[in-house]
């Protein structure tokens, strides 16, 4: 992949693929974080709206004009990002880009497109609140993050949808949607000096600036919080903070992360709790990195009776990686599983790109799938439980219990 910047700030990453299929997209470095105290599910609404309308084009015309092609163009909102892409037949690339371009430089955000996304986002929020195993992820960071932007979830409320508006809209975009801190991607059979030219035709527009800065979450207090939910099973999360998307050690985090409870079923804690006790129907750890902080978790929902000895067994778990480091041979294995899944992973042409586009966004450099396995390679066994240690201490946890 190759990461440039053209001359009004705009970073660039193309990658040439010998494929009839072209991604290409946005991703803006403005999220939930960047609303203030009255503006809460704002940056997520005008993700819904950025389809509603441009200056030239409808709803309907921006939404017809992919689909009849074959395309799709897709749209999500992150803490810290906005993403904004489309897929199409490589020969509608162009058409990909213009559309692209329009709708993140000339959407309008029409009075009646807010009224009607505004009752579809309703729908979602009732969604997400019949879904206590999602929903406590988003209570246990408003936890963490506690009067932070960081904190906020992404969706708002019912309360403060209905009191935004157009103008808090548009003012949001001119605050945050600046050439200095947005990425544009592709990823295709385009020969460079044609995505040169389709850069400089629709992505250059005037030069932007950001005027604030982002502020640091508040210092972080650990709590232990029951919520009756009259849930079914008791869901339970165990959180800390740890590092930041920038940080040198993150491969080391997710290697650490995926022994202690990733994805693969011989993870310590799926094999602790699930395999051999059958506590659990899921469980498992994950992190969520930001460009100044991270979050690591652990997730399991269980029966209320079976709660206390899930507890006792994880526990034993975090302190067999902080007592002393792991055999060379064992982590040899999860090296080459953690190698496997990166590589199957990296196959997710989709997937891949928008994760490379929010590190070049973020880093200013490119990923290189060469240089993430020879990072791996270089951890030891002391590397782990130095992290381990570090992250695994039960006074700095935050707990959040549904039952």
């Amino acid at each position: 992949m190759e990461l440039t910047s053209a001359d009004n700030g705009i970073k660039l990453l193309y990658e040439f693929d010998n494929s009839p299929v072209v991604c290409c997209g946005f991703v803006v470095n403005a999220g939930t974080r960047d609303e203030r105290p009255d503006e809460h599910g704002l940056a997520h609404l005008i993700e819904h709206l950025l389809f509603g309308g441009t200056h030239k084009r409808s709803n309907l015309q921006i939404i017809k004009r992919l689909e009849d092609v074959g395309g799709e163009l897709n749209a999500y909102t992150t803490k810290e990002e906005t993403y904004i892409y489309a897929i199409v037949p490589q020969r509608y690339t162009e058409r990909a880009v213009e559309l692209l371009s329009d709708i993140v430089f000339d959407s309008v955000f029409p009075e009646n497109q807010i009224a009607k996304e505004r009752e579809v986002i309703f729908e979602e929020i009732d969604m997400y609140n019949d879904s206590p195993s999602e929903l406590i992820f988003d209570e246990l960071e408003d936890l963490m993050f506690e009067n932070s932007a960081l904190g906020h979830n992404i969706l708002g409320s019912k309360k403060s949808l209905s009191k935004l508006t157009q103008s808090d809209c548009i003012n949001f975009v001119k605050r945050c949607y600046t050439t200095d801190n947005m990425l544009f991607f592709l990823q295709g059979n385009i020969a460079e000096n044609k995505f040169v030219r389709l850069i400089e035709k629709y992505v250059i527009r005037e030069t932007t600036t950001r005027q604030f800065h982002r502020s640091l979450p508040q210092i972080y207090t650990p709590k232990e919080i029951t919520k009756n939910k009259k849930t079914s099973q008791t869901h339970c999360l165990i959180g800390n903070l740890t590092l930041s998307l920038s940080d040198k050690d993150t491969t080391c985090l997710t290697l650490l992360n995926n022994i202690l409870g990733g994805t693969g079923l011989t993870s310590k804690l799926n094999l602790s709790v699930r395999e051999r006790n059958g506590w659990v129907y899921a469980i498992d750890s994950s992190l969520n990195l930001y460009s100044d902080v991270g979050v690591w978790c652990i997730y399991f929902g269980c029966s209320e009776n079976n709660y206390q000895k899930c507890i006792n067994l994880i526990n034993k778990e975090l302190y067999s990686l902080t007592d002393k480091p792991i055999s060379t041979k064992q982590l040899e294995r999860y090296k080459q599983q953690l190698y496997g899944q990166i590589l199957i992973n990296s196959q997710n042409k989709e997937n891949y790109l928008l994760s490379a586009a929010k590190i070049a966004l973020h880093l200013c450099k490119s990923i290189s799938l060469e240089k993430t396995l020879e990072q791996i390679k270089q951890i030891s066994p002391e590397n782990i439980q130095l992290l381990a240690s570090q992250l695994f201490d039960n006074k700095d946890f935050t707990v959040l219990k549904y039952k």
